[in-house]
């Protein structure tokens, strides 16, 4: 029977290594130490997190529709992904968020264009 890596483990903040694989339609068993990738140690958090954004081909606006969240609840979670995995996010471009913030009907067209002018 399986089950998923009791991670994140208590106490400890280094990733863990593997040192056995069984497969079982063969009975091969292979000892030795094997890194595990920055995916399979994944909070459950985070994973459920990719899961959703690969179902919906990488759109966070599907997935804030998805989650019932804001964008930027959304793109802050999806930004703790990116730290999980390594990667610094980028610094969100402020005219991108302002129309963004328009598209949705968060504030007005004349509001819009007083920040995009700033």
């Amino acid at each position: 029977m399986s089950r998923p890596l009791p991670l994140p483990f208590p106490d400890e903040t280094e990733a863990p290594l593997v040192t056995e694989l069984r497969f079982p339609t063969s009975g091969v068993t292979v000892r030795g130490v094997f890194d595990l990738n920055e995916f399979a140690t994944l909070s459950p958090e985070n994973l459920e997190f990719l899961r959703l954004y690969i179902r919906v081909r990488g759109n966070l606006k599907e997935v804030e529709r998805v989650l019932g969240l804001s964008y930027p609840t959304v793109r802050a979670r999806f930004d703790t992904l990116l730290r999980a995995i390594g990667y610094e996010p980028e610094p969100a471009d402020p005219q991108s968020e302002v129309l963004l913030s328009l598209e949705r009907g968060e504030i007005t067209p004349d509001e819009a264009a007083r920040k995009l002018r700033r």
